[in-house]
Parts: C-alpha cells; structure tokens; sequence
C-alpha cells in the first residue's frame, strides 16, 4: 500500500481499492465501483460500475437506505483525472458485500478488518503513524524544519481531539464543526475556503501549508485546549467559546507578524506536483 494516509491506492489481491481517509472525520472511505469489480471479479470498469448501477436501482426498489449512505468524491479515474465516485464507509461496505453473492465476500471483510485494524494500532501507538508519515513527507521532498512543524502540529491536534472525546464532543461532524470555527477563527478562511485557495480538492490541507501557517494553526489548537480545560468545556456548544478565543489567539499573532514583514502570511502556495507543460 501506499504511505499516504489521506489518499490512497490500495491492492487487493488483484484489484486497486481506491480509498480516501478523511481526518477531520477520522473515517476510512473506499470506492464502492472497485470493491464492486473486486466481489464480482470483474476487472473492466465499465463492466464493474455497470453493475453496481444496476444493484442501486434494485436497492432502492427493495427500500434499502445502504444506497443513500453511499456519498461521492472526486477520486483519480482510469483516464487520470479525477472525477466524482461513489464511496463509502467500512460500515456501509460490509453491508453492501451482504447484498453481492461473492466467494470473495470474506476475504475482502478480513481486508477491511486489517485496515481498520492498523488504523487502531496507529491510535494506540501513534509512533506508528509519525514514522509513516514522516517516511512520505521525506519522498516528497519537504524540509526538516517543515516536517517538524508538521509533526509538532499534528501532537497538538491529537491532544485537542482527545480532550473533545474525553468531553461529549462527538467525532465526525462535531469534530469538524469545531475545527472550522478555530481555522476560520485564525485564517480568515474556512477549511474549505483554504483548500480552494490553494486548489487542493480531496488533499489534506495541512500537508499543502507553509511553515508559518502549520505554526499558527497550533497556536490556535493549543490555545483552544488550554481554554477548554480552564473552563472545563462539554460538549459541543461549550467548547465553541474556546475555539473561538484560542483562534482568536493565533489571529492576534498572525496579524502582527504580517504587520511587520508587510505581507499575508495566508498563501496559495502548495505542495502538489507540478504539471508539466
């Protein structure tokens, strides 16, 4: 497999699974069409995507919600560019396998399982997962000073996040809905509105950041979760105070550094391979 956790083309046996880990969700999404093509056998994607059609319109006949579970992202297609996919959860997936006759349905379940289970072993030892990445920042040719900063902000992220769990936050979309108010907070910007500025579309945003900005995007978290603990937050309402005044912190910082180099600190500058011409 390779290293990058965020997108990813996974092998089984035969067969690519296209696959997306969302980290504000923290959920695995893998291409429905492919784990179709896998189950059936089929390699032709038309053939796969055919398919998985025509089990969509049978689903819904039968009133089944496994269809209106399924979401869509954009996901690198076979002629090289991406185009939009149907997607979906382990959750989801496993209920689909129940609905293809497969004598591949098992294998593919343990396939499923080992990814979760190294998603886990990456939570309860998250060495793992600093070593992995770090090996993929150093392919790609970041700095050391830059994948300091990325690895010191993604510690203070996790500690955030812990105290969110630990406090009636609930991961996925609360999760999500915090981090906007703390990147909107100190940017200026939503997450979304960041990524469009530096024309990512299904890339971690984090990894397409200057230093200056890894650095006050801790600030901001780090803030946030010594705000909460001083007034000892719960849930999700509560802790949008702090998300707000720990962005506020890194906001206050921002600007007076802009002030005194003369330029914004908020780039478009990313980390995507240049296109040849």
């Amino acid at each position: 497999m390779k290293k990058n956790i965020e997108n990813s083309l996974a092998i089984f046996e035969t067969y690519k699974i296209r696959r997306h880990y969302n980290e504000e969700t923290e959920m695995w999404y893998f291409s429905v069409i492919d784990i179709v093509g896998a189950l059936t056998e089929q390699m032709d994607f038309k053939k796969a995507k055919s398919y998985w059609t025509t089990l969509k319109n049978r689903l819904r006949k039968e009133g089944s919600e496994l269809v209106t579970k399924c979401d869509q992202l954009k996901m690198l297609a076979q002629d090289g560019k991406m185009r939009e996919t149907d997607v979906a959860n382990v959750e989801t997936i496993l209920r689909l396998i129940q609905s293809i006759p497969s004598k591949k349905a098992e294998p593919i379940k343990l396939w499923l399982a080992r990814v979760g289970f190294e998603r886990m072993q990456e939570m309860n030892d998250p060495e793992r997962a600093l070593n992995r990445s770090r090996e993929y920042w150093q392919k790609q040719g970041r700095s050391a000073n830059w994948i300091q900063r990325r690895m010191t902000g993604q510690e203070t992220r996790n500690k955030l996040t812990d105290y969110w769990s630990e406090n009636d936050v609930k991961k996925g979309e609360e999760f999500a809905i915090l981090t906007n108010i703390i990147h909107e907070e100190w940017s200026d910007l939503s997450v979304k509105s960041h990524k469009n500025l530096k024309g990512l579309k299904t890339q971690n945003l984090r990894d397409h950041m200057s230093e200056e900005e890894l650095i006050f995007s801790a600030l901001a978290e780090l803030s946030t979760r010594r705000i909460a603990e001083t007034e000892k937050a719960k849930g999700l309402e509560a802790n949008k105070i702090p998300a707000k005044k720990g962005g506020k912190i890194a906001k206050d910082a921002r600007l007076a550094l802009e002030e005194k180099i003369g330029k914004s600190v908020i780039t478009g500058q990313n980390f995507l391979p240049k296109l040849k011409k």
